[in-house]
């Protein structure tokens, strides 16, 4: 793919991910909140992976790592990889999709040195959270007054996975 279609992709995937979470009655995502832009921004400030079913297949999920993440975790040493968008394709991912896409945010992690592996979720959204904790993640914290994407401010719950030595 192009730079530009990788962008398309990814709000594709985004805007889907969003649909079947209304679908599911879960309130966190909306279609068309993300643009090419925020992606293309996530790649200037940190990384944006794309995983495909074969060299040449569609998609099956993506997802954001970014190296700080202040609004959530406020000013921290760099001990850790903080993994945002975690998305699959629910037309074309396998079972089990999401966990490999997370395991190998994980890795990337652990290979850049880093020790912990971070993500938030909506403190409302308990499916999700209980997801990441049969993960291995751990609640480290809340975040009563998160500033997010457009402005808006919302609560999360702070999990955290130690994925390498320290």
């Amino acid at each position: 793919m192009e730079p530009g279609d990788d962008l398309a992709e990814l709000v594709r995937l985004r805007d889907g991910a969003a649909r079947w979470q209304i679908e599911q009655g879960i309130d966190q995502w909306k279609p068309g909140e993300l643009d090419q832009e925020h992606f293309r921004a996530r790649l200037r400030t940190g990384e944006v992976w794309i995983a495909t079913l074969g060299p040449d297949g569609p998609s099956a999920g993506a997802w954001e790592l970014w190296w700080d993440d202040e609004p959530a975790w406020g000013a921290q040493p760099p001990v850790a990889g903080y993994v945002h968008r975690l998305m699959t394709d629910r037309r074309t991912a396998p079972p089990g999709t999401g966990r490999t896409l997370l395991a190998e945010a994980e890795r990337r992690i652990s290979a850049y040195g880093r020790e912990l592996c971070r993500l938030d979720c909506l403190t409302s959204n308990t499916r999700l959270r209980r997801y990441y904790e049969e993960a291995g993640y751990v609640v480290v914290g809340e975040q009563a007054g998160k500033k997010g994407d457009g402005g808006r401010t919302y609560g999360v719950t702070l999990l955290e996975k130690r994925v390498g030595a320290g």
